[in-house]
């Protein structure tokens, strides 16, 4: 398998890609982990590292995208850039998957218009949020790609985080929810009580309505919903858990005793921290595309380019785009 790397993609570029291509590179020897970018940069930070029979190549693109770049001004204005270049490997067959910690707004743009573009009949893809909260694997889709949504859109949604789940996160039999403000039915805006009718007639394991509390009793496998809820459900959960973090790692510093009550408990702190983590699964997997795209943060470090570069691995082993397409393809799928 070839996976191919933003190395220009984080806030530190390329710092944390690097090592955690190096990371990747030592957990899946098999493997070749293209790092796209400024070959001069890249080559100067590998020297960083032992890499002696790791299979890493560099791939240059001279130009890199910023997160101050607007979207609409890039796709055709840096042909050349580390996001194009990784693109269009993944389009032509020379990488099985891309990763990128780099502008959401630009990989989005690129992906659907430039390479690798959509599968043929999905409206919008969908940006998937993948993590184990409270010893339980979830899925929200969709988490920030589009902020106006359609009935249609949101029912595609569904069938691609139903068969994410499946497919690549073994979760056999996955229960699909309807995020909304009450679990009754009935609830919500117009397009929820509207998708809530609509998914009783897709082939999915649909439990109805769940509340954002549903992500962590393990009532819920996939939580469907649009962009604009999504991503504020997404940065609150992660502006939460930073917080508490802050709060708690404050606290127990603050006197000696604090220090060593902390010191005491500790072992259990890290299993805490550990089950709360929205990053131990990586980025964002981009559903809808015609290749395995996945996004992550740019403030990203090298655990979690490693971990992203995992999940890229599962979604290409698992086949996800081909059973998207055969998915999506049904005919009881094709209503709007």
């Amino acid at each position: 398998m070839k996976i191919a790397l933003d190395a220009m993609g984080t806030d530190l570029n390329p710092v944390a890609d690097v090592a955690g291509a190096v990371l990747a590179a030592r957990d899946f020897p098999q493997d070749t982990i293209l790092l796209v970018g400024d070959k001069a940069i890249i080559e100067a930070e590998l020297q960083k590292h032992i890499t002696d029979g790791l299979k890493i190549e560099i791939v240059h693109a001279p130009e890199a995208i910023h997160m101050g770049d607007k979207p609409n001004q890039i796709v055709r204005g840096k042909p050349s850039s580390s996001m194009h270049v990784g693109m269009k490997l993944l389009e032509d067959g020379q990488a099985d998957a891309f990763v990128t910690a780099g502008n959401t707004g630009a990989a989005l743009a690129i992906a659907t218009t430039v390479a690798p573009r959509r599968i043929a009949g999905v409206k919008r893809p969908a940006i998937t949020a993948v993590g184990e909260l409270a010893g339980n694997l979830i899925v929200v889709v969709d988490v920030g790609a589009n902020t106006d949504t359609k009935l249609e859109w949101l029912t595609q949604f569904a069938i691609m985080g139903d068969l994410y789940a499946r497919k690549v996160l073994n979760i056999p039999d996955a229960r699909v929810g309807l995020l909304s403000n009450g679990e009754e039915e009935g609830k919500g805006n117009q397009l929820v009580q509207e998708a809530g009718e609509a998914f009783k007639q897709l082939p999915i394991r649909f439990i109805g309505n769940v509340e954002p509390h549903d992500l962590f009793n393990g009532k819920v496998d996939v939580i469907v919903t649009d962009g604009y809820v999504g991503n504020i459900l997404l940065k609150t959960y992660e502006a939460t858990v930073s917080t508490l973090f802050k709060t708690m790692r404050a606290e127990l510093t603050s006197s000696w005793w604090s220090r060593l009550g902390a010191a005491i408990v500790r072992p259990g702190l890290r299993k805490v921290v550990k089950q709360m983590d929205p990053t131990q699964y990586g980025g964002a997997p981009l559903l809808g595309l015609n290749g395995v795209v996945i996004i992550t943060h740019g403030g990203s470090d090298a655990t979690v380019i490693r971990n992203s570069i995992a999940q890229a691995r599962r979604a290409v082993e698992s086949n996800i785009i081909e059973a998207i397409r055969s998915g999506l393809a049904e005919p009881s799928n094709s209503a709007s």
